[in-house]
């Protein structure tokens, strides 16, 4: 299993910065090969994310599946 936890903070970091300027943020998770087989995985780390920017962001665009993508899109409180 890769560790996600720098590139995650990474990520959640910059969201922040583009929703503080009062930007949208569309947040993609890819997945490869056999990941397919594990999109609750994928979901959990999406959930987790847009409960981390509750605070200054809301859901404008529930997770979806487009192809091997799991998008979500969210914008600015």
């Amino acid at each position: 299993m890769r560790n996600y936890a720098w590139p995650y903070a990474v990520k959640l970091r910059n969201a922040q910065r583009f929703l503080a300027q009062r930007d949208k943020v569309k947040v993609v998770l890819r997945f490869r090969g056999r990941e397919m087989a594990h999109k609750h995985l994928g979901e959990a780390v999406i959930q987790r994310f847009a409960a981390d920017l509750a605070a200054v962001a809301k859901v404008e665009s529930l997770p979806r599946l487009d192809g091997p993508r799991l998008i979500l899109v969210l914008a600015p409180r």
